[in-house]
């Protein structure tokens, strides 16, 4: 008792000014009033600080009396510093708006399906689809995209399958893909987007034609960026899910950021499916003969699996670093191989395999040694391996039969082959803002390739030794000017480069068999140019314009193949296309309840030497090739409804007429029958439409049940040049409905999903005629959880 007296007398002693403590609270909004989530506030020379919750709103507690400074920090914006007053029993407020940086990446007009539209502000034709909307479904992130307007993803199979990616009528690599800005061009076939889960992005950014300066590439036809997240805060997403024909997935997403900055994050995720659905083929017995058209059989040899782990550790929001990531990613993948470019090749054991072991590193600086000078820095170097494993000497038939023949061969090409294409990538971008209304940006990509490989089973053999190497370098300078809050011009110039190093065997005597190799170098330098601009009439209703003249550089595997379905053509040219595009947006509500959202362009492309794939000679692979001249005139347009919060739907189609403007053929004066056939192998009329019900407060608050319809259409179009031949061959009409349903509890923290895709069972076919699944289930488990906006 003597000690509690002594203890309460030595308090009362203490200064009053010690106990005397206010709050802080306040909102932080962006440049369009929108609510901003995970800003990072923190009471400068103090430990005192918090991140604001989804409504953007903050709390700080126990600050003792004073006069502070109060930083407000988030990526992609520039940084604010205010003063406050806190006074003893009171609550400060604190109201502000951040300003985007040049390095905006959340300028684009978020289309998540659950929600509406805003209106983008910046001048480049983007959608991006709000992929945290979707965490729940057991899409990848190339079936999220196939979704989208203009956008058509064509698959060779199932799960892990080879696709064939086209937006508005540009195909494979004329279109780009970034990951968080960062070019995927060299990770390899265990890290691509027809394997990615859709809980690693955050949302999906798709230019439509013009590709603004800071993704810094060499696309012809607009690009696609995978934006992860980069918020300042700790979380946990783990999922499974189970599927027809022995599909299984599953992904772990966790991040931890320290009150002192220091962040990691940890991103995992497996595939594995035997993909065995059913196929309608024609069939030959191998031993009679004997031929049985339209057989109903099961893919046999067709098991695919992956496994990635992506590591990054660092620091954000220091005073040296906005952002400093160390990074490895690390995976492998098996693929058996069922079929050629066409159904007609089948195998029984051919398969490929494949690794990445690939270092990063991860530079931001906003207000770098002056206010409104941001630097952006990233690297990568690949240092993964590919095997193709095809050593049985047997011919196979849909009818898992198969014929083996002695000595040594193989089903198409014998090969223990393995190689590593030593990929390096590092990019570069710098921005400066001049005030309110001058940007100015300079950004350069620079990407090497070097092809190395041996073969046990040639030990010694000459071809494996001569060089496949590739350097690239596109460098951007771009300048924005924003006349007012309404219009907004950006100018751009690229300067593309590119040196080849290969060999080209000839015969030296004559004789046969006698061969040699003679080392060859291409280099290719020009420049590109554009403009894009945009303009309100009104709040509601935006219209923008763009063109632009660029080129796109062969690609690695189009010039030296992938030693799978895809032979290289070592004498592709540049591709070169002038692009116009012309877009509105007008987004209106009737009381408050209904919304609506209408979203149409309408594009030109005229491109030179225009890059496309055909098959080879013998119909098993598929080559590049240089057409003269192609013309694409297009467009593409969105509907979108929501009533409250209860239902949203939308349609959009897409048309195409892709024409081959080639008049004459290499080597003859005559007028090639082929001249203004519309281009083969290639879906000219396609849609989408989609429909969702909410049921809030299911059966227990804080559960919401939804209810979801997607629907799939795409118009017959021709397998081959349809000048050529009596026959016209065609890829028919497809029509896939699928279902799904979502239980989310406790506002999202318990998940589970059940979905039917392809409820009809229709038969759906791709690239050069090649059969999709059939009807299939899956269901999913989520868990989810994320720290709390942290107080003092």
């Amino acid at each position: 008792m003597k000690f509690l007296r002594s203890f309460l007398f030595c308090c009362c002693l203490l200064p009053a000014r010690a106990f005397a403590a206010g709050t802080l609270s306040g909102s932080v909004k962006g440049h369009q009033k929108q609510a901003l989530a995970d800003v990072v506030v923190r009471i400068l020379n103090t430990a005192y600080g918090a991140t604001t919750n989804e409504n953007g709103d903050f709390l700080i507690a126990n600050i003792p009396d004073g006069r502070y400074k109060v930083e407000f920090k988030l990526m992609g914006h520039h940084t604010a510093v205010k003063s406050v007053d806190i006074r003893s029993g009171e609550t400060s407020h604190l109201h502000i708006a951040l300003e985007n940086s040049l390095q905006e990446m959340n300028e684009v007009a978020v289309l998540g399906r659950n929600v509406l539209t805003e209106v983008s502000r910046q001048s480049y034709n983007v959608t991006a689809i709000n992929a945290a909307k979707l965490h729940n479904t057991t899409l990848d992130l190339s079936h999220a995209l196939d979704r989208v307007s203009g956008i058509r993803v064509r698959e060779e199979g199932g799960v892990g399958s080879r696709i064939n990616f086209s937006l508005n009528g540009f195909t494979g690599k004329q279109v780009r893909f970034f990951i968080d800005g960062v070019p995927m061009d060299n990770f390899g076939s265990s890290f691509q987007i027809n394997n990615l889960p859709i809980n690693l992005a955050e949302r999906i950014e798709v230019y439509k034609g013009v590709v603004p300066i800071w993704l810094g590439a060499d696309a012809l036809g607009g690009a696609v960026n995978i934006v992860t997240s980069s918020k300042a805060r700790s979380y946990l997403d783990v999922s499974y899910s189970f599927g027809s024909f022995n599909t299984h997935k599953s992904t772990l997403n966790a991040g931890y950021t320290s009150k002192s900055g220091f962040t990691a994050q940890l991103n995992a995720f497996q595939n594995y499916s035997d993909n065995n659905y059913w196929v309608h083929v024609d069939v030959a017995d191998v031993n009679t003969g004997k031929y049985y058209p339209d057989q109903r059989v099961r893919r046999f040899h067709d098991q695919y699996h992956n496994e990635t782990i992506i590591g990054n550790i660092g620091f954000v929001n220091k005073k040296f670093a906005d952002q400093l990531l160390l990074g490895m990613t690390l995976g492998k993948n098996h693929a058996d191989v069922q079929t050629g470019a066409r159904i007609v090749s089948v195998f029984g054991n051919y398969y490929t395999r494949g690794n990445i072991v690939m270092p990063s590193l991860k530079y931001a600086k906003n207000d770098l040694f002056v206010k409104g000078l941001n630097l952006r820095l990233n690297a990568n170097y690949n240092l993964g391996e590919e095997q193709v494993v095809d050593t049985v000497y047997r011919r196979y038939n849909w009818f898992q039969q198969y014929k083996e023949y002695p000595g040594l061969g193989s089903e198409r090409s014998r090969s223990l082959y393995t190689y590593r294409n030593n990929n390096g990538l590092a990019t570069a971008n710098l921005s400066y803002q001049l005030g309110k209304r001058h940007s100015f940006m300079l950004n350069n990509v620079f990407n090497t390739f070097d092809r190395i490989g041996s073969d046990p089973l040639k030990p010694g053999a000459e071809v494996y030794e001569q060089p496949q190497k590739l350097m690239k370098n596109v460098t951007g300078l771009g300048y924005k000017f924003d006349f007012n809050k309404r219009w907004s011009t950006s100018l751009f110039y690229k300067s593309f480069w590119q040196k080849t190093t290969f060999s080209q065997s000839y015969n030296p005597s004559g004789n046969w068999g006698d061969v040699a190799y003679l080392k060859q170098e291409n280099k290719f330098s020009n420049s590109g140019y554009g403009i894009a601009t945009s303009y309100f009439i009104t709040s509601k209703f935006q219209v923008k314009a763009s063109a632009e003249q660029s080129y796109r550089l062969p690609d690695t595997y189009e010039m030296f193949g992938d030693l799978v379905n895809l032979d290289g053509n070592l004498s592709l040219k540049p591709e070169m296309s002038r692009n116009y595009n012309l877009g509105a947006n007008y987004n209106f509500h009737i009381a408050h309840i209904h919304k609506f959202s209408l979203d149409g362009n309408i594009l030109y492309r005229d491109v030179q030497d225009f890059i496309r794939a055909t098959l080879n000679n013998n119909q098993t692979k598929q080559v590049m090739e240089n057409r003269d001249r192609v013309t694409n005139m297009g467009l593409d347009a969105e509907v979108r409804y929501s009533y409250k919060k209860a239902f949203t739907m939308g349609f959009n189609v897409t048309y195409q007429n892709l024409r081959n403007k080639t008049k004459y053929e290499p080597g003859s004066a005559v007028e090639s029958v082929l001249y203004n056939d519309r281009i083969p192998n290639m879906p000219f009329l396609f849609g989408n439409a989609d429909a969702s019900y909410f049921i809030h407060n299911a059966f227990r608050k804080g559960n919401t049940l939804s209810i979801g319809y997607n629907m799939l259409y795409v118009h017959a179009y021709y397998l081959y040049w349809p000048s050529l031949g009596k026959d016209k061959l065609d890829i028919p009409m497809q029509l896939s409905h699928d279902l799904n349903m979502v239980y989310a509890m406790a506002e999202g923290k318990y998940n589970i999903a059940l979905e039917c895709k392809n409820v009809l069972d229709s038969r759906l076919y791709d690239n050069f005629s090649l059969q999709k699944p059939g009807r299939a289930f899956n269901i999913k488990l989520r868990y989810f959880i994320q720290s709390k906006p942290s107080h003092n």
